[in-house]
């Protein structure tokens, strides 16, 4: 399924993170679009989380699938050992701007349980060929610690008009810089292309024409997500 030769490049986040990008990933990315298409009626509305849309969670064999290729390819890149616990799904992204969950309308990240020694990846893989669909972003906190943690635990807590209010973030997808978060880097999305990077930096869908977003796996923002809950390597 996916490439055994890929060509990885890299994304500079910070000096300590990277993003890796490997275009071509999969061999036959159309069956996936055929998969996610036959399959429509089956996607979900994903309300616990931070994604804007719905989803359907992949079979274990495509689990293990991405699994493989990520310890293979990507795990010692960042810093992981073994992986411990892997998800994966196709996700369609649909919400109107106005619609979103104050937690969707800031950068975010992954929140896997973990426990000590532990780290996660994330990775998505893009299966739409418009690109004005929107890659992902990457963001720096720019307030304190204890400011961002007020913010993060307000956009789960409060609805959008008591966040606009306590905080002056209205309703939107997250594009750019604002008082809280700086964006420091954006990968492009590219049909077939794979990005892969920490969870736990700050990062978004780059979604700047939310007008184009379907339900349709055809012709919308389709990815193939995936997180990886990993034992952290030993620095000696």
């Amino acid at each position: 399924m996916f490439n055994p030769r890929p060509r990885i490049e890299s994304v500079q986040i910070t000096p300590r993170e990277t993003c890796w990008v490997v275009d071509d990933a999969l061999l036959e990315p159309e069956r996936w679009v055929d998969f996610a298409a036959t399959h429509a009626d089956r996607f979900e509305d994903a309300p616990h989380n931070a994604y804007p849309g719905s989803e359907l969670r992949l079979p274990d064999d495509a689990t293990q699938a991405l699994s493989m290729f990520f310890s293979m390819h990507l795990r010692d890149r960042l810093g992981a050992r073994r992986v411990q616990r892997a998800v994966a799904k196709l996700a369609l992204t649909t919400r109107a701007p106005q619609a979103l969950q104050p937690r969707q309308s800031i950068c975010h990240v992954d929140r896997l349980e973990t426990g000590p020694g532990q780290c996660i990846a994330a990775s998505v893989l893009y299966l739409f060929g418009d690109a004005d669909l929107g890659g992902t972003s990457f963001y720096m906190p720019i307030r304190p610690f204890d400011e961002i943690a007020t913010l993060l635990r307000d956009s789960a807590d409060l609805d959008a008009v008591q966040f606009e209010a306590r905080h002056g973030i209205a309703p939107a997808y997250m594009t750019d810089s604002n008082a809280w978060f700086h964006r420091i880097a954006t990968v492009p999305a590219g049909f077939n292309r794979l990005i892969v990077y920490s969870g736990a930096v700050f990062h978004s869908g780059d979604i700047r024409s939310p007008e184009k977003l379907t339900a349709d796996p055809r012709t919308g923002r389709l990815s193939l997500n995936g997180f990886f809950v990993c034992s952290r390597r030993l620095v000696a």
